[in-house]
């Protein structure tokens, strides 16, 4: 297939890297000097220097002619950055399919990818998302993953999961959009907390408790929101939720362990470096949850230690000083 990735951070360059092995990538830049860098050197030094781009790889900052006549768009932003870059992709009378790779909800709208799709694309445009447990540096470096291609046309979605399916790239397929972007949103929370707990040397018992209890909450929002069951039971469920909050790459958990430290919120994004997705959701999530009667204690907490001045171990105590209740 003729691909456009639009987007060129990790996971852009990452998806770029695996999927060129059997297909056309052209990878877009918005940045003009990150391109030609990319276009010199074969390395995208900014976000993913330790992976080499093929040759293979056309480099491009004009998104018009990237996308122009390609089989399949895949959008590769941050969930900031997938209405423009929608918006720009229907102003250009694109007709393919468009598939987005970003996990949040939108902030001030609280709109999930698909939503933002809705209002952005022409209603003939097949969509979906593409979602899982996926650190960027092991896609590039072609290490197993195994993916779900989610879309409210089964049809569609299983379509695109055998195109894009390979020996490194699994790729399963799904109806259940809705749910598998809850479940994609609300992962990156629930590993900012998992980060907080570590960081205060709480342990693995308390981390394991997170992670089931955080599942409890994707759950609860997720079945609210039109999502099933059974996706929370799956690779963009508990599958994700393991790895965000386990991992050692994982942005949003780096977040957490540096919050734990005392470290200020702007002082740990600047350090970062890259987008972590689980700061802005958390401030939507919590309005949702709220607007909605959903209880989500954890979301709530992390809220607290983002948004209130309450130190990361002043909002563990409160969660731990909550009442006793059946789990189920």
């Amino acid at each position: 297939m003729k691909l456009a990735v639009l987007g060129a951070g990790a996971w852009g360059t990452a998806i770029s890297i695996s999927l060129a092995t059997r297909n056309e990538v052209t990878l877009w830049a918005r940045d003009p000097a990150l391109a030609a860098d990319m276009q010199t050197t074969r390395v995208n030094a900014r976000y993913l220097p330790e992976a080499l781009l093929p040759t293979s790889i056309k480099i491009s900052t004009n998104l018009e002619e990237a996308i122009a006549a390609c089989d399949l768009i895949l959008v590769a932003t941050t969930t900031a950055g997938l209405r423009p870059t929608l918006r720009r992709v229907a102003a250009a009378g694109a007709a393919s399919p468009v598939v987005w790779l970003c996990k949040g909800f939108e902030s001030e709208t609280a709109r999930l990818p698909h939503e933002i799709a809705a209002a952005e694309l022409p209603s003939s445009t097949p969509r979906g998302a593409l979602s899982g447990p996926s650190f960027a540096q092991e896609v590039a470096r072609g290490l197993p993953t195994a993916l779900t291609l989610a879309s409210s046309d089964g049809d569609f979605a299983a379509r695109m999961a055998r195109e894009l399916h390979a020996q490194s790239l699994r790729i399963y397929s799904s109806d259940d959009l809705p749910g598998v972007e809850v479940a994609g949103a609300v992962k990156n929370v629930m590993a900012i907390a998992s980060g907080i707990s570590d960081g205060l040397g709480l342990g693995a018992n308390a981390r394991a408790a997170l992670i089931t209890r955080g599942l409890a909450e994707i759950t609860r929002l997720g079945l609210k929101l039109g999502g099933r069951i059974e996706t929370f039971m799956g690779l963009t469920g508990v599958g994700d939720l393991i790895l965000t909050c386990t991992g050692d790459l994982s942005r949003n958990r780096r977040v957490g362990l540096r919050l734990a430290e005392g470290l200020k919120l702007d002082a740990v994004l600047r350090e970062l470096g890259h987008v972590a997705e689980g700061v802005y959701t958390a401030r939507e999530v919590g309005r949702i949850a709220h607007s909605l009667a959903i209880e989500m204690p954890i979301t709530r907490a992390v809220c607290r230690v983002l948004d209130e001045n309450v130190s990361a171990r002043d909002a563990v105590q409160e969660l731990l000083q909550r009442d006793p209740k059946a789990e189920y």
